[in-house]
């Protein structure tokens, strides 16, 4: 902040030396000679319109005065030029939309305009140009010299100001080969509106005007229909990578990540309306997904809230249309919002909040894309939730939501691999089976066993945790699938499941019982282990011993015990 308060006095001081004191100067040793007031009030009109009226070139707003400004020098010299240039400044200035203060840019481009009139018309004179000539050839060559003199001029001063300023550039930069390209483009018609003008009179400034206006026009339509077909097509390919993930989480990620970026924002954040709150489900900052969590507000509250409430999007070209509403998330030095509504069956969920350091960031087409792309969304997370059902359904055992058996032989499978590959040292698995479980079947009826099934699943789960699958096998019997454990470690977690599981009370409510009242019941459990691969390199084989090892050496020595498996 220091640094642009010193630039801008630096600026200001330099404009109140130079500026000023420059024009009386200029006027008193290059005095203008007007001989009919009437054509220099149409040739500024003319001036003022082409500088409402910007082109868009190689993505950028581009302002072709420079044929009006050289016919204006050629007739009335450099002092009329001058003048002109630096109201063209200021109209520029106005309709030119970005995030530098006006009050460093005024300054700069005023004392940048004067040097490059004061560079190059000193440079026609002193090569022996003449206001006011006729002969074709010289004009063709003395405005030629004018014409590159600006440009290069112009180019100094650029390069000068960002060396300065700390922003090492190549002079030969993209946007220096379109100035010159656009003099050479431009020198004719600035020639020919002086010739014809000089003759015939501001009737020239209509025949060649109005054809430019026009022509600047239909360009201005065909590059605005061309930027949309572009964002309809990144809109498109976003929508087609969300509709390839199958996890709620990926899509979300995936979404505020590619939008950020297709946008060119700082921010991006989608909130989630829930029970009459706003939660902040993701938040893209710095070109990353923050982990930061905010504290749920209320949902009518802050830009979002407006959103909900209307059922409507929004877009802010500016801070000062919208700090009013802020709720105080939004990081300092935010200007340009965009924000639209997520809506899933005609219902508002969230919101979608993109912000920009830049002040008129976006265009009014963005937000019709922007309600596109939360259409995709939306219709993207539902499908990813359904998918998440779906293959929830077929991977896990519908009574104690554990993993089935085809989960568990693809989970196998996939270590053995792993083990083969030299990625895994070692895999054991556990495999348990509740001893006389028939019995409580029989005593307390078939829904009692199930109880117990389902509260002997939670066991497991809360012992386990995240250190191996668990799977219900069939029946009573369960597997646990533990990667990177050995046999002696897998032995000693098996033996405090098996008593861990002794001492529990499980509470069941008989069936069979007339009253139905609660009872507590005790279960044991004897396991086998088998570990590859010392016992065998092959899946199924490391399932067969680790049931050979239950039955032989837990079951038959007695029950509720842990053996292992021995060749």
């Amino acid at each position: 902040m220091g640094e642009k308060i010193t630039r801008k006095m630096i600026l200001w001081g330099l404009w109140t030396l130079i500026v000023p004191a420059g024009l009386m100067l200029i006027f008193r040793f290059f005095p203008p000679t007007v001989a009919d007031p009437w054509n220099l009030v149409a040739y500024v009109l003319f001036f003022v319109l082409m500088s409402l009226m910007p082109m868009s070139i190689n993505g950028a707003s581009t302002f072709l005065v420079q044929w009006v400004t050289v016919a204006l020098f050629l007739k009335y010299g450099i002092f009329i030029e001058m003048l002109v240039s630096q109201l063209s400044m200021l109209i520029v200035l106005y309709r030119s939309r970005t995030n530098e203060a006006q009050s460093l840019r005024i300054p700069f481009n005023s004392l940048m305009l004067f040097m490059v009139s004061l560079f190059a018309g000193l440079a026609f004179l002193a090569a022996g140009g003449e206001i006011g000539s006729l002969e074709l050839s010289h004009v063709i060559f003395y405005g030629l010299i004018f014409q590159v003199m600006s440009v290069f001029s112009n180019q100094i001063i650029y390069q000068f100001y960002d060396y300065t300023t700390g922003n090492r550039n190549k002079f030969f930069s993209i946007d220096a080969v379109w100035d010159f390209v656009l003099m050479l483009v431009i020198f004719p018609y600035a020639i020919a509106l002086y010739i014809f003008e000089s003759y015939i009179g501001i009737t020239a400034l209509v025949l060649l005007g109005v054809p430019f206006f026009i022509m600047t026009a239909v360009l201005k339509m065909y590059n605005n229909s061309e930027q949309v077909n572009i964002d309809l097509k990144k809109a498109g390919a976003i929508g087609h990578q969300l509709a390839t993930r199958l996890e709620p989480g990926e899509v979300l990620d995936q979404f505020v990540v590619q939008v950020a970026k297709m946008f060119k924002v700082e921010y991006a954040y989608v909130i989630d309306y829930r029970d009459e709150q706003q939660q902040i489900l993701r938040i893209y900052e710095n070109n990353k997904l923050q982990p930061r969590e905010i504290a749920s507000i209320p949902y009518n509250k802050g830009i979002a809230g407006k959103v909900i409430v209307t059922n409507s999007s929004y877009i802010y070209d500016e801070k000062s249309q919208w700090q009013d509403l802020v709720t105080g998330n939004l990081p300092k030095g935010t200007e340009s919002l965009m924000a639209t509504p997520i809506a899933r069956n005609n219902k508002t969920e969230g919101v979608l909040v993109l912000a920009s350091k830049k002040k008129y960031a976006f265009a009014k087409h963005q937000l019709q894309i922007l309600e596109i792309l939360s259409t995709y969304f939306a219709v993207s997370l539902e499908k990813a939730g359904y998918m998440q059902k779906v293959i929830a359904k077929s991977e896990r055992c519908g009574l104690t939501k554990l993993y089935n058996y085809r989960y568990l032989e693809e989970s196998l499978e996939s270590c053995i691999e792993e083990m083969n590959r030299g990625r895994l040292e070692k895999l054991s698995l556990i495999m348990m089976d509740i001893d006389h479980f028939k019995g409580i079947n029989d005593r307390y009826g078939h829904q009692s066993g199930n109880d117990i099934l389902v509260q002997l699943a939670d066991i497991l789960r809360q012992e386990i945790g995240d250190e191996g699958t668990i799977a219900r096998y069939g029946g009573e019997e369960f597997v646990v699938l533990l990667p990177d454990y050995s046999k002696d470690l897998a032995m000693l977690l098996a033996e405090n499941l098996r008593k861990h599981i002794e001492k529990h009370e499980f509470l069941i409510e008989s069936d069979l019982a007339a009253d139905r009242e609660q009872q507590i019941v005790h279960i044991t459990m004897s396991i086998g282990v088998s570990t590859a691969p010392e016992d065998s390199d092959e899946g199924m084989s490391l399932i067969r011993n680790a049931d050979r090892a239950l039955y032989i050496g837990a079951k038959q020595a007695g029950r509720n015990k842990v053996a292992a498996y021995s060749k």
